[in-house]
């Protein structure tokens, strides 16, 4: 039997992590540009990297993870210019089952052990998906399991959950395709009053969210949503601060300091996010005395409410009418590219962006030793 090569044998001692990107999601762009930033954070010292990349066809392939990366951080940091760029150095493709069979195989090769970094957004993603499938080939992985994941991901069973738990939000209403007729949606808006917005039950990136301020711009937000999901949302509209905090633990979760986004649109949106880059960030955010204290408790119990495991940012109103902090979302994996809020409240509260990626590893690894006890 050959002996081990000095280079293999260091292979062999890291750890494995396996990053997960792309996707058949409208936010497949910025599951990509998070993808590059956290390909090149990972110490190559300390990790062995794989890169697979889910194309919007649905192949999950495997990809030169170094390769990968420079020539996508060479193409900008921009979605559109990523999104171009050809993923190259394919070893294998096939299906999800194809490619997490595989997996699995090198996650029992000897005593080496793997964990998968699902850098994906919205749905097939973010959702329970994949964290089922990882479940079942029994890979470790960051952030929440399938529940927290499926039901931070739906608007309409999140908020559900966040009512329970006596939590403030907005005022909302929801209805599935069939339930959308004129009569409805006129008295959604009776209800909410004008402007409110519109949004798709399961899309993050503020894919598919529009704000109405009259009929007609409430049928078009209606149609607009329904591309997306066939449960709709209609929020609100708040006249206040938009803010948002980060969140990192398993059975301990901490806080980050609060941040906040001053929009260069009418509101957030997806362009203003990704593609004009008008908005604005402030971290930390600017708060009264004791603020940033309530804030983040109302994100611990926003966690806790949803099942969030590993990480999360939730997303907050500040309410200047007088209501005070109100709970907008939660983001069970939130942005890693350049402009993303998550990495840049962690580098304020004092972990960088290599850091925080050590601790979501170390958390997912826990969180899977603590899971695996109650397998038969």
């Amino acid at each position: 039997m050959s002996e081990q090569t000095p280079a293999a044998a260091e292979s062999a001692n890291r750890l494995r992590v396996i990053v997960v990107f792309g996707g058949q999601s409208a936010e497949h762009d910025v599951s990509r540009v998070s993808a590059v930033n956290v390909l090149n954070a990972l110490d190559p010292r300390r990790y062995d990297v794989v890169a697979v990349g889910i194309g919007r066809d649905g192949v999950w392939r495997l990809v030169d993870a170094t390769a990968g990366a420079t020539v996508a951080a060479t193409a900008g940091a921009t979605v559109g210019a990523v999104a171009t760029v050809d993923t190259g150095g394919l070893t294998t493709d096939g299906t999800p089952i194809d490619v997490l069979a595989q997996l699995r195989a090198w996650n029992t090769e000897g005593d080496r052990r793997a964990v998968v970094l699902p850098v994906l957004h919205g749905p097939n993603g973010e959702d329970g998906t994949i964290q089922g499938l990882l479940e079942l080939t029994g890979i470790a992985y960051a952030g929440s399991g399938v529940l927290g994941s499926a039901v931070s991901m739906d608007k309409e069973m999140s908020k559900i959950v966040l009512g329970a738990a006596g939590i403030a939000q907005a005022a909302f209403r929801t209805a599935r395709r069939w339930e959308l007729d004129a009569e409805r949606v006129s008295g959604i808006a009776d209800d909410l009053g004008f402007p409110l917005f519109v949004k798709p039950a399961n899309m993050g990136s503020s894919v598919g969210v529009s704000k109405a301020t009259d009929r007609a711009a409430l049928d078009a937000a209606v149609t607009e949503a329904l591309r997306y999901d066939e449960v709709v949302i209609f929020e609100e509209a708040i006249t206040g601060r938009e803010l948002e905090i980060a969140v990192l633990g398993n059975e301990a979760p901490r806080a980050s300091v609060p941040g906040e986004i001053v929009a260069g649109a009418e509101f957030y949106s997806y362009d203003d996010k990704y593609r004009d880059g008008a908005a604005t960030t402030i971290v930390p955010a600017d708060l009264p005395p004791g603020a940033a204290d309530e804030m983040a408790a109302l994100a611990l119990r926003t966690y806790a409410a949803l099942r969030a495991e590993g990480l999360a940012r939730v997303d907050m109103f500040y309410d200047e009418g007088g209501r005070g902090f109100l709970v907008n979302e939660i983001n069970t994996f939130p942005g890693f590219t350049p402009i993303s809020m998550f990495p840049m409240m962690w580098q304020a509260s004092g972990l960088s962006y290599p850091e925080l990626l050590d601790e979501m590893i170390r958390l997912a690894l826990d969180r899977h030793e603590r899971r695996s006890a109650y397998r038969p």
